[in-house]
């Protein structure tokens, strides 16, 4: 893959016209207020109210949208100034497969996210969380705690999505897609939400406290030692990347609301393999290797010694690298709508996927997408037969094996099984 890619193409990749800003919404809080005198109650699913049955308690929803003071604007200005410096995504040596395929999924989030596999001390970790500097801006409601879109039912909260039936107006701002950290240790209350019980006993509202999957809606999650992390998180993260909805069932409550999120999972292959079900989740799969040549090693050392020292300086060198590349995803995303993949191309697609036994028909989706997207990030309109050779290795590989004990192929049957059939 990376032969394929070389360094002078894709450094050529990465050049093209954008706009890049942040801004924060307001905070907000969701309430679900008891009224115990009441016989007659809704319970809701995905926005939807249904009656439930006489004689219960029920929960009303009511808002509380807190106002951010000025001071609280200011306070909130200083934090992000002085939070912990993030490595430039320009100013990482080599790792061609896996920087182009975190490219992609930012320009086509459909494409499904990227499972990063490699050596330990390869950087991984470091190259995704580079990406926040990147990630273009998306249209949100304002004081919304879904990062729900308004110009789409289907990824809108509950109670956004009422306010739309009823023709309110829906106040928006542009933010940028947000990248929230799954931690291993994490509780799967905290990932998923959980009703405020200390709030019900002392004010008698029980408040819904939304969970990582709410702030990862329309932006990227990313899980670290994905291969490490718990059997009943990976439930939830299969269960809302398959509906695109998380549902929390609590006290009595049901509620859902939007997760729709790019999956972006890292590990070592010594520590053990995912479990099939979720590696069929991840759209890509990159791998990645210790760097050999000794010169190259060398100018990675220097330049992680140069952040260290001042990591302020060190951004700066490579501001007007950082701003080129912001441009052309920008680019990329408003054009790629318009690239176009012949009928000819499918098909042989398909013929690969056929022919390598892949199960099911992800493969060929994600290998269409991550075509166009690699075309709209060259500038094209139309997709090429080069282009898919340069993506079909990270889209197939992974969905290869039918045995769960067998090692993820580099990749070479996948190569070979392209220009069997394409040419």
């Amino acid at each position: 893959m990376a032969g394929l890619l070389g360094t002078s193409s894709a450094a050529a990749l990465l050049s093209s016209p954008s706009i890049s800003s942040s801004s924060s919404p307001k905070a907000s809080i969701r309430a679900l207020s008891f009224n115990p005198g009441h016989t007659q109650g809704r319970r809701f699913y995905g926005g939807i109210g249904l009656p439930s049955k006489k004689g219960r308690s029920h929960f009303s929803i009511s808002n509380v949208a807190t106002e951010i003071s000025p001071a609280q604007e200011q306070a909130q200005k200083l934090s992000k100034e002085n939070q912990r410096p993030v490595y430039p995504f320009a100013a990482i040596v080599g790792q061609d497969e896996m920087k182009l395929c975190l490219l992609l999924n930012v320009i086509d989030p459909k494409i499904g996210g990227v499972m990063i596999m490699g050596d330990r001390g390869t950087g991984k970790s470091t190259t995704v969380r580079s990406l926040v500097d990147l990630l273009p801006e998306i249209t949100v409601v304002a004081a919304d705690p879904f990062n729900s879109d308004p110009e789409d039912p289907e990824s809108m909260g509950m109670e956004v999505r009422e306010k739309l039936i009823k023709g309110e107006q829906l106040p928006t701002l542009k933010v940028k897609i947000n990248m929230v950290d799954l931690p291993l240790g994490a509780t799967e209350d905290r990932v998923c939400g959980t009703i405020d019980i200390e709030k019900a006993l002392t004010e008698g509202v029980k408040a819904f406290e939304p969970g990582l999957l709410a702030k990862a809606n329309r932006g990227i999650l990313y899980v670290d030692e994905v291969n490490l992390l718990d059997d009943h998180l990976v439930d939830v993260l299969l269960d809302s990347a398959a509906s695109g909805w998380n549902t929390v069932e609590r006290e009595g409550i049901s509620i859902s609301h939007p997760a729709r999120f790019i999956l972006i999972g890292s590990g070592n292959p010594e520590e053990g393999e995912l479990r099939p079900q979720l590696l069929d989740r991840f759209g890509m799969h990159a791998q990645v290797g210790t760097v050999r040549d000794a010169e190259l090693r060398v100018k990675i050392v220097e330049e992680r010694a140069r952040f260290d020292k001042n990591p302020k300086e060190f951004r700066e060198t490579y501001k007007a690298d950082q701003e080129k590349l912001q441009e052309q995803i920008t680019a990329a995303r408003s054009c790629l709508s318009k690239v176009v993949i012949d009928h000819e191309l499918r098909v042989k697609i398909s013929k690969v996927c056929a022919e390598l036994n892949v199960d099911g028909l992800r493969g060929d989706i994600v290998t269409n997408r991550a075509a166009k997207a690699l075309a709209a990030l060259k500038g094209r309109d139309t997709v090429t037969s080069e282009d898919i050779a340069v993506v079909i290795p990270n889209c197939l590989r992974h969905r290869l094996r039918k045995d769960p004990l067998e090692s993820i192929d580099s990749g070479l049957l996948v190569i070979e099984k392209f220009y069997e059939v394409f040419s």
